[in-house]
C-alpha cells in the first residue's frame, strides 16, 4: 500500500534522506522512528504530496506521488505533528471544510461526521469551537478529519506529541481501531512505548538512512530477554542477559544504582545507531534504585 523507493532529500548542501526505500503491506502499521533530523517527517512530506523528492519515487496504493499527485492524494489521510484545525471554526466545520475539499457530497460528509465523531468520543462538541478544545481534544478531531474521506492509508506524524499518559493511550486506541477497521498506517513517535505496543514492524532511521527494519518482538529478542542499568562513575551502563536469573547474578559486581527490567525497543534503537529516540519514558536506565535495594521488578 505503502512503497517509498530510493528517496532522496537535498536542502542546499544537507542530505535529509539519502536513499530511504520500504513498503508497508495492506492493513500493516509500520512505525517509523528515528531522533529529531533523521529525516521521518521529509518522508511523510513526500509520501503526501507536500514537497518533492530530490530524487527516487513513492507510492500509495500503486498510484505515483509524483506522477499521479491526485490521486494520490485521495488514497491518504494525514495527522501532522502540529495541530492545525481552524481554531475560530466549530469541530464541524473544520470537518465540513475537509469533506468537500475530498470531494465529498453534504449528506456523505454528514454521515461521515456523525460517524468519525462518535468513533473519537465526540458527538458532544459538534458545535463547539476548536478554540475552546483541550489539546488532547484537538488531537482526537485531527484524527476524525483524517478518516472522514475513508483513506486506505493513514499517516500519524507524532500524534500523541506533548499529551499526559492518560490522553496518549486513549488515542492509542483509536489508532487501534483504524487498523482493525482495514486501513494501513505509518506512524512516527518520540515515545518509543508507542511503537513497541502499536506496531506491526518498525523501521529505525538514522542521520536520512534506514538502519533495519524488523518486528518490535525480533529487535527485542536480539538482545536477550532481560537488561541490567548500573550506575557506574555518572554514568548508566547496560548489559543484556538471556534470563533473568543471569542478570540479576551480575549485581553484586556492582556497586553503584542498579535496575533489572526486561529489554525494550528503545534498547534496541540505542544499541542498532548509539543515540535515543528521545529523553521521553521508556528510556533505558531510568528508576534507579540505590545499591543496596531492590532491584525494579517490570
Amino acid at each position: 500500500m505503502i512503497r517509498a523507493a530510493g528517496l532522496v532529500k537535498r536542502f542546499g548542501k544537507t542530505e535529509a534522506l539519502k536513499g530511504v526505500s520500504f513498503e508497508v503491506g495492506e492493513g500493516e502499521l509500520f512505525a517509523y522512528l528515528g531522533p529529531n533530523g533523521s529525516g521521518k517527517t521529509t518522508t511523510i512530506r513526500i509520501l503526501t504530496n507536500l514537497t518533492n523528492p530530490s530524487a527516487g519515487e513513492g507510492f500509495l496504493n500503486g498510484f505515483s506521488v509524483t506522477k499521479n499527485r491526485i490521486a494520490a492524494k485521495m488514497q491518504c489521510g494525514l495527522v501532522t505533528q502540529h495541530i492545525n484545525l481552524d481554531n475560530e471554526l466549530t469541530v464541524e466545520e473544520n470537518l465540513s471544510i475537509h469533506g468537500m475539499l475530498f470531494g465529498m457530497s453534504g449528506p456523505a460528509r454528514a454521515k461521515a461526521m456523525d460517524e468519525y465523531l462518535e468513533y473519537v468520543e465526540m458527538a458532544d462538541r459538534k458545535k463547539t469551537k476548536v478554540k475552546e478544545l483541550s489539546g488532547g481534544l484537538k488531537r482526537r478531531v485531527m484524527i476524525a478529519r483524517a478518516l472522514m474521506h475513508r483513506p486506505k492509508i493513514v499517516f500519524l506524524d507524532e500524534p500523541t506529541v506533548g499529551l499526559d499518559p492518560t490522553i496518549r493511550r486513549r488515542i492509542w486506541s483509536f489508532i487501534k481501531k483504524a487498523q482493525q477497521d482495514g486501513a494501513t498506517i505509518l506512524l512516527t513517535t518520540h515515545y518509543i512505548e508507542e511503537a513497541e505496543f502499536l506496531a506491526d514492524r518498525v523501521a529505525f532511521l538514522d542521520s536520512g538512512k534506514i538502519v533495519t527494519i524488523e518486528t518490535p518482538r525480533a529487535l527485542m529478542d536480539s538482545l536477550g530477554g532481560w537488561a541490567l542499568d548500573s550506575l557506574d562513575n555518572g554514568a548508566i551502563e547496560t548489559s543484556y542477559f538471556p534470563e533473568r536469573e543471569s542478570a540479576e547474578a551480575a549485581i553484586p559486581a556492582h556497586r553503584g544504582g542498579f535496575t533489572v527490567r526486561r529489554v525494550n525497543l528503545e534498547d534496541a534503537f540505542i544499541a542498532l545507531t548509539g543515540k535515543k529516540v528521545a529523553p521521553g519514558p521508556g528510556g533505558a536506565g531510568t528508576g534507579m534504585r540505590g545499591a543496596g535495594g531492590k532491584e525494579n521488578r517490570k
